[in-house]
Parts: structure tokens; C-alpha cells; sequence
């Protein structure tokens, strides 16, 4: 019984993390969609930003967006501030005072949380294409142009950029974090010529304002949103030109934190968006769903259940015992690469990515027990932790 468990359990993370790429990658070489991408045409843009408390970074994100290369009169920019109280609604006036377009705030009060203020902006917007900033992104300064490019395709429905991690001084971070945005970007890549993505950033996306849907408040716009898309019989696409450069958080607590929170609305949009995951509906994208999305958050429990089982089975024969020795190996990495950044260090890849991978498989098992009780998160707070 334990060695069905111990090989059902090693495959199975075999399948998440490595099966399910290969199989992906061998679909996107053997029937590949590519997108009809053209920049000859150039709609009107909304470029959408809720905001709570952002005062350290609204004007620098404003600033950015004031810099894209983009035509000025085919562009505006609008925020909603959630009941800001520091100041934020005050810096955005100041910077839509001598803005070459227009930058427009609205104030949600009472505080709603992100999709509610979304819902709102969507009502003022002007754009053909609603793109959407997180209060803290900055866009590389043709990242809107190679973004809207993928609209001339009439399959394409929503697009998703390539976020990058950097370090305070604004220079590339290569591991931890890192690692795992370039794996989930090159998933992407491959999805996008299978048809389309799973997930999206959030940070620097765009749709059409046709599609968009107002959503109930505790529903996370970032992963539904463009499942509702794929539900109307557009493609999601990813494109690896519009670039966002985002500061990496500066200790595990922070990011932990985070991915708690998004894990914990991912899980309710899963449940939201099941029907999507129904094989009679769309084969290849329930396959999608259910390998990238749902085992992926589940991954946490084949993890558990090998260590108990190769433990179970160490003192039976040599190779499980060399497997546990493996698996205690990898923990004691992780853990030493989380008391190394506690004390200011820079980690290695040898410490980065095993620290950062069971960060997030603890951030999936806790944000489960959250959602097994019931539990929902519709405010944030900015990427702080």
C-alpha cells in the first residue's frame, strides 16, 4: 500500500511540474496557433489602476504610463482610490494637472476592494481596449504597443505581458522568485500556441471592452476575468514584448503573505469558473485548467504524502531510504535558505529555489484550510506583505 502511495505521489509532482510543460511544449510544436499580430492599427486605450494607500509609488507608476509610446490622444489613464487615507488621491490630482492626456481619479468609498474599484473605472472608460496597471507597475516604454498589436487577431480577447523581478536599484534578479516567474512565463508562451493561457499576471494585461464583465467583489479579476473571456470564445494570449518590471518583496514573510492572498482567491475562482474544467465543454483547456491551475495549488498534498510514505518505507529497502535522505535534503535547503535571507544574506540558486518553491506549496496548504473555512479576501493592501 505505501509504495502505491510513495510512486502515485512521486509521479504526480512528476506531471505537475514537469509532465505537463513537456506535454504542452510537444502540442505547441506539433499544432502551433499563432497569433496574427499587427501594430498598423492603434485604438483609443484605457489604462485602468485601483490604488489603496499608494502614495510611495502612484506618482512613479503615472509617470510611467505618461511615457509610453503610444499615440497621446488615443490614451487615457483613470484611478480609483479605495478610500485612500495617505495622500494618494491628492498625488494623482497633481499629476493629472499638467498630464499630456487625460488621468482622471474616482474615489470608492466606502473601501471595496480591487475588483469593485475595477467594476467602477469600467463605466468611465473611454477605450476600445481596457488595459490594466497594477498602483506599484512599471511598463516598459513600448509595452502597450506590443500588447495592443495582438488585437488585430478577432480570435484574441484578452493579452498578458511579461513580468520580470528586479532588485531596488531596478537591475534583473535571477533566482528564487525569478525562476519561478521564467517558468510560468515560458508555460505561457507555449499555451498562448496551444490557444490559450490559463493565467495572467494582473500587473500589465489588456482586454476589450466588449468582454468585460463586472464581477462580484470577491472575485479575483486577475484569474477570472479572463476565464470569463475564454468562456465567450476568445483566445487569452501572452506576449513576451510588453515587459513589467516589478520590485521583488525583500523577505519571504512579505511574498508568503502575498501568495496566501492570491492563492486564497485563486481557489475561489476555481470553483467560480468550475464548468470550465468539464472535459464535454472544451477538452484541451479543462486539461489545462485542471494540470496548471488545480493540481498545481493541490501540489502540497502529493508532497506530504510522499515524505510519509518514503519515510514509511526507509528502514524497508535502500532506494526509498535514499529517496527520504533526498527529500529531507531538499528541506533542509529550503529552510537554510530562509534563515540566510532572515539574516540579510543574498541566496544562491541552491538555496533561492528551494526556499521559494516550498514557500509556495505552504502558501497553497494554508490558503486550502482558508478556503475549506469558508474564508475570502475582497480588500488588499499594497505589495508589502
Amino acid at each position: 500500500m505505501m509504495v502505491a502511495v510513495f510512486w502515485i505521489s512521486f509521479l504526480l509532482l512528476a506531471y505537475i511540474y514537469f509532465g505537463y510543460p513537456v506535454c504542452i511544449r510537444l502540442l505547441a510544436s506539433a499544432r502551433p496557433l499563432p497569433v496574427n499580430k499587427s501594430g498598423a492599427d492603434q485604438p483609443k486605450v484605457s489604462i485602468l489602476i485601483a490604488a489603496y494607500n499608494e502614495a510611495k509609488d502612484i506618482e512613479a507608476t503615472l509617470r510611467n504610463k505618461l511615457a509610453l509610446d503610444y499615440p497621446r490622444e488615443q490614451l487615457e489613464v483613470l484611478v480609483v482610490s479605495d478610500e485612500s487615507e495617505d495622500g494618494t488621491d491628492e498625488i494623482v490630482q497633481a499629476v493629472a494637472a499638467n498630464a499630456p492626456f487625460p488621468v482622471k481619479l474616482f474615489r470608492q468609498v466606502p473601501r471595496q476592494g480591487k475588483t469593485a474599484g475595477l467594476n467602477m473605472l469600467k463605466q468611465h472608460a473611454e477605450g476600445d481596449i481596457l488595459a490594466f496597471s497594477d498602483a506599484n507597475s512599471e511598463w516598459d516604454q513600448q509595452a502597450l504597443k506590443a500588447l495592443v498589436s495582438n488585437f488585430n487577431d478577432p480570435a484574441v480577447g484578452y493579452v498578458t505581458g511579461k513580468m520580470v523581478y528586479v532588485n531596488p536599484e531596478g537591475a534583473l534578479i535571477g533566482d528564487g522568485c525569478s525562476a519561478y516567474m521564467k517558468y510560468e512565463n515560458w508555460l505561457r508562451a507555449q499555451e498562448t500556441l496551444v490557444g490559450s493561457v490559463v493565467g495572467v499576471d494582473g500587473g500589465i494585461d489588456a482586454m476589450r471592452t466588449a468582454l468585460y464583465q463586472p464581477l462580484r467583489a470577491d472575485q479575483l479579476p486577475d484569474f477570472v476575468q479572463p476565464l470569463k473571456v475564454v468562456e465567450q470564445g476568445y483566445r487569452v494570449v501572452y506576449e513576451p514584448e510588453a515587459l513589467l518590471k516589478e520590485e521583488a518583496l525583500s523577505d519571504g514573510s512579505s511574498e508568503f503573505s502575498m501568495r496566501v492572498r492570491v492563492s486564497l482567491r485563486a481557489l475561489w475562482a476555481l470553483k467560480d469558473m468550475k464548468h470550465l474544467m468539464n472535459p464535454a465543454r472544451n477538452l484541451l483547456f479543462a486539461w489545462q485548467m485542471i494540470s496548471h491551475k488545480l493540481l498545481r495549488y493541490g501540489a502540497f498534498i502529493p508532497m506530504l504524502t510522499l515524505a510519509y510514505a518514503a519515510l514509511y518505507l526507509a528502514p524497508v529497502k535502500g532506494f526509498y531510504a535514499l529517496a527520504a535522505l533526498g527529500y529531507l535534503a531538499f528541506l533542509i535547503l529550503a529552510w537554510s535558505g530562509h534563515k540566510k535571507e532572515s539574516s540579510g544574506e543574498t541566496l544562491s540558486a541552491i538555496y533561492s529555489i528551494p526556499y521559494y518553491f516550498v514557500l509556495l506549496n505552504l502558501a497553497s496548504l494554508q490558503a486550502s484550510l482558508a478556503f475549506l473555512k469558508g474564508e475570502k479576501k475582497v480588500v488588499w493592501n499594497p505589495r508589502k506583505g
